[in-house]
C-alpha cells in the first residue's frame, strides 16, 4: 500500500511559476516508477513528467519540455514538479502517482500508475 499527499498548488498569473509536492509513504520499493499528471475538467488524464527511480531518468511531455522539471528527494520521501514560464492552458488538477514501467513510451501512461495521490489546483488566469 501506498499513500501520495499533494501540495503546492494555488493561482498564478501567465508566466508565474509553482512547485508542487508530493508526500509519499509506504511500499514504493516495489515500483520504479513516480509520475505527475493533471487533468482539466472532463478532458482525459495527461502525462506531464515522470522520473524513472532507480536511475533518476526523466521523462516529460512535449507541452511541458524546458518549462517543467520533475525531482524527488528519496530521502525525505518527497516528489516535487517545478513548474515555470506557467500558461493559461497549464489550468488542471495535478495528481501524482506511482508505478511500474519498462519501456520509455509508457512513462506517461496512466494505467501503468496504481496508486494516486487526491489532486492539487493549479489555476494559472490574468
Amino acid at each position: 500500500q501506498v499513500h501520495l499527499v499533494e501540495s503546492g498548488g494555488g493561482s498564478v498569473q501567465p508566466g508565474g511559476s509553482l512547485t508542487l509536492s508530493c508526500r509519499y509513504s509506504g511500499d514504493t520499493v516495489r515500483y520504479n516508477a513516480m509520475a505527475w499528471f493533471r487533468q482539466d475538467g472532463g478532458k482525459e488524464r495527461e502525462g506531464v513528467a515522470a522520473i524513472y527511480t532507480p536511475r533518476g531518468t526523466t521523462y516529460y511531455a512535449d507541452s511541458v519540455k524546458g518549462r517543467f522539471t520533475i525531482s524527488r528527494d528519496a530521502a525525505e520521501n518527497v516528489l516535487y514538479l517545478t513548474m515555470n514560464d506557467l500558461q493559461l492552458d497549464d489550468t488542471a488538477m495535478y495528481y501524482c502517482a506511482t508505478g511500474t514501467f519498462w519501456t520509455p513510451p509508457q512513462a506517461l501512461n496512466a494505467p501503468r500508475y496504481l496508486y494516486w495521490g487526491q489532486g492539487v489546483q493549479v489555476t494559472v488566469s490574468s
